[in-house]
């Protein structure tokens, strides 16, 4: 089996709310969290808002510093990369973020957002060069040429997340992080973004880490999918197998939160009951942090913490599973 292109090793992310840690209560936003990406593939995340999915990406790309553990890119240790290298591993790993209207810049035309990585890390000798390779890139997205003069705000919402896709793909990165980058999209527009990432990784063989609410689009897109709560991840499986048979009660609620457009098969539907509120992350329950919301939860799942173990061919952090 060939080495992954990234390897997350127990990584954590802790955010103190004031002063030191230690003297405040502290959110652990990523906690304990263990996965690998292999080349050419899209590992999917899911979870309810606030579970650290986003937290998650910004620590791979350097954004939030890790509190613990250890991030491998190609087999080589970057948890504490500095100056010239960490700029050229960002040359490699690029993220698309959520909101296209927040992450570009309203004062800078299409042809300056997307040029601007080219002339930070020197690709493309001339302005000349940079300006065919961006009339390349939007095209490559399905944007015209003549865009390239155009301000952020003469766009529509999917527009502009094609251009946040274009500027990822300009410095011809191995690995992307794509931060919920159709939650603010319409859905025919949804569709029309995920068959384009799948397109480009079919040209390039670049590699995903695809973080959405969206479970049906999750589903197509990802080869993989990870199953986050409160932090910490209690499920990874294939995408299908996943989908078709989830073992985690957790997992299991979600898919079932999926409406099915046959009203006969939405009433048929056997509902997993989930009680209670969402634990505030200040506070965390003790031993499982899903226990004060699952039905099948016991005395064991007070004490101890679930880990993920092999479960029919998929990593579970259940204890209804020995």
């Amino acid at each position: 089996m060939s080495e992954p292109i990234l390897q997350v090793e127990h990584l954590k992310t802790y955010f103190a709310t004031g002063g030191r840690f230690g003297k405040h209560p502290v959110v652990k936003a990523v906690n304990d969290v263990s996965f690998s990406i292999g080349h050419h593939e899209t590992l999917g995340l899911v979870g309810e808002s606030g579970c650290g999915k986003s937290t998650l990406g910004r620590t791979i790309v350097k954004i939030n510093q890790p509190t613990g553990g250890k991030i491998y890119f190609e087999g080589k240790d970057i948890t504490s990369l500095k100056g010239k290298e960490l700029k050229d591993f960002r040359r490699d790993v690029q993220m698309i973020f959520q909101d296209p209207y927040a992450s570009l810049n309203s004062r800078m035309t299409v042809g300056e957002i997307i040029r601007e990585p080219m002339e930070i890390h020197g690709l493309y000798g001339s302005t000349k060069e940079r300006d065919e390779k961006v009339c390349q890139l939007l095209e490559t997205v399905g944007l015209k040429p003549d865009h390239i003069r155009r301000y952020p705000h003469e766009f529509s919402g999917g527009q502009r997340q094609r251009i946040c896709i274009s500027r990822a793909l300009a410095l011809n990165p191995k690995f992307i992080i794509c931060d919920e980058p159709i939650s603010a999209l319409d859905v025919s527009i949804q569709a029309q973004i995920i068959n384009l990432l799948q397109k480009i990784q079919e040209d390039t063989g670049i590699s995903y880490l695809f973080i959405a609410h969206d479970l049906g689009a999750v589903k197509h897109i990802s080869h993989r999918i990870g199953v986050m709560y409160l932090g910490s991840l209690v499920e990874l499986g294939d995408s299908d197998e996943l989908y078709h048979n989830p073992k985690h009660p957790y997992t299991q609620a979600l898919l079932q939160s999926i409406p099915i457009p046959d009203p006969k098969v939405e009433r048929a539907k056997k509902p997993v009951e989930i009680s209670g509120e969402l634990p505030s992350p200040l506070n965390l329950p003790s031993g499982c942090a899903f226990r004060t919301r699952c039905p099948h939860a016991c005395e064991r799942c007070a004490k101890e913490t679930p880990q993920l173990r092999d479960v029919d061919g998929r990593q579970v952090a259940c204890f209804l599973y020995k």
